[in-house]
C-alpha cells in the first residue's frame, strides 16, 4: 500500500515527532528489561497516569525480577490494589519466578509468549523495546493509527480481530533501526494525538499520508461492530457491629476477585433487613459490563448473627485493620467515604 519511499518518509515523521513530545514516564526515565515488563503489564487496560505512581512505589519495593519472585502472593496483590484486573498482578509475579529461574531472560517475543501472563501484544512490547527484537505491537492506539492511515472500509467485531488484521501492515512500517522507539512512538500517536474522538490532525506528523484525513472523516475509522453493555445491579450490605465491618472474602477460585474483599452481596443474607433509603449508589465498568452497586445500612441482630456464621466468605474485620487487607479498588474507595461521612455524622 505505501511505496518504499513513502515509508521511509513516515517512519522520519513518526520519529520525528516521538523524540519531541514523547511524555516523561518513569518506565522510560530509567531503561530496564525489569522496568520495561513491569510498566507494560500495568498498562494493560489501565490508563498512564493512574500507572505513574504504582510503578514508582512498585520497584522501590521489589527492584527486579528476583526480589518480585521472593514476594508473596498476597502482597503483591495489596500492592495492584486500585489498578484492577488482579490476575496481572498475580501473573506478573509468576512471571518473575519463571525468569528469576532461568540462566538469562527470554530475548525474542515468541519466548516471552510462552512466559506466564504474557500474550502476542505484551510480548512484542517487551521484546522491542527492552530487547530491540524488530517485531511490531498492535494495541488499540495501533489500529487506530493504522486504520486511518489507509481509510480501512473493513468491519471488525472487536479490536482484537483488528489487531490481527493490522498486524502485517504494522510489521511492513517498523523501523528496524530502532523498532522499541517506533512501536512506542506508534502508541503515543494514537493516545495524544490521533484520538478516538476529535483528533488532532491538523498537528499529526502522519498527516500527509493519511487516507482518512484526506477524506475529512477520521473518526469514521476504525470501523468496530459496537459492543454489547450489559447493566448489572447489585445491592451491598453495610454492617458495623462491635468495631468491626461485615465483609465479604472471596475465595482463591474466584475468577475476577481471588482473595480481594468486598461488601456483602444482599442476596447472600436473605436474614439481613436493610434500610431505605439507601446510604449510597455507586457505579463502576468491568469489561462490557455497567455494574450499579447500591449500598444500604442494616443492623446487627442475633438471628442475623447465626446466618452471617453460616454463610461461607462473610468475615468481620475490624476498622482499625481495613488497611491491612485488599479490597477490591472501587470498595477500598467507597469504605473510606463512608466511614467519614459517619465519623461527621456522630
Amino acid at each position: 500500500m505505501f511505496s518504499s519511499n513513502t515509508i521511509s518518509a513516515l517512519r522520519a515523521a513518526l520519529g520525528n515527532w516521538f523524540l519531541r513530545h514523547k511524555r516523561k514516564m518513569p518506565w522510560r526515565d530509567a531503561p530496564s528489561l525489569y522496568r520495561t515488563v513491569v510498566s507494560e503489564f500495568m498498562l494493560q487496560q489501565t490508563r498512564v497516569d493512574t500507572v505513574r505512581p504504582y510503578f514508582d512505589r512498585w520497584v522501590k519495593r521489589w527492584p527486579d525480577f528476583a526480589a518480585l519472585a521472593a514476594a508473596s502472593e498476597a502482597d503483591v496483590v495489596n500492592a495492584w490494589e486500585g489498578l484492577g484486573y488482579y490476575t496481572r498482578a498475580r501473573n506478573l509475579r509468576k512471571l518473575a519466578i519463571a525468569v528469576a529461574a532461568l540462566p538469562a531472560p527470554p530475548r525474542t517475543a515468541e519466548d516471552w509468549a510462552e512466559q506466564p501472563g504474557v500474550g502476542p501484544y505484551t510480548a512484542a512490547a517487551i521484546a522491542s523495546i527492552a530487547c530491540g527484537e524488530s517485531v511490531s505491537v498492535v494495541d488499540g492506539n495501533v489500529v487506530r493509527v493504522l486504520s486511518r492511515l489507509t481509510a480501512d472500509a473493513r468491519v471488525f467485531k472487536d479490536n482484537g480481530a483488528a489487531a490481527k488484521a493490522f498486524a502485517p501492515l504494522a510489521q511492513a512500517l517498523l523501523d528496524p533501526a530502532d523498532p522499541g522507539q517506533h512501536n512506542q512512538a506508534v502508541m503515543e500517536l494514537g493516545a495524544l494525538v490521533c484520538l478516538p474522538r476529535a483528533p488532532l490532525c491538523i498537528v499529526c506528523p502522519l498527516m500527509p499520508f493519511c487516507a482518512a484525513a484526506k477524506s475529512g472523516a477520521p473518526e469514521a475509522f476504525p470501523k468496530l461492530t459496537p459492543r454489547k453493555i450489559e447493566k448489572v445491579k447489585i445491592a451491598r450490605l453495610w454492617l458495623v457491629h462491635g468495631g468491626s465491618l461485615l465483609l465479604h472474602h472471596h475465595s482463591a477460585r474466584a475468577r475476577r476477585l481471588s482473595g480481594l474483599y468486598e461488601l456483602p452481596d444482599a442476596n447472600s443474607l436473605p436474614d439481613a433487613t436493610p434500610f431505605l433509603p439507601p446510604i449510597a449508589a455507586r457505579q463502576r465498568a468491568i469489561s462490557n459490563q455497567q455494574i450499579t452497586e447500591t449500598i444500604y445500612r442494616c443492623e446487627w441482630t442475633p438471628s442475623l448473627a447465626r446466618s452471617i456464621a453460616a454463610v461461607s466468605g462473610l468475615v468481620w474485620i475490624p476498622i482499625g485493620n481495613l488497611a491491612s487487607i485488599t479490597l477490591s479498588g472501587p470498595h477500598r474507595k467507597w469504605l473510606a467515604e463512608l466511614l467519614e461521612h459517619s465519623k461527621r455524622g456522630k
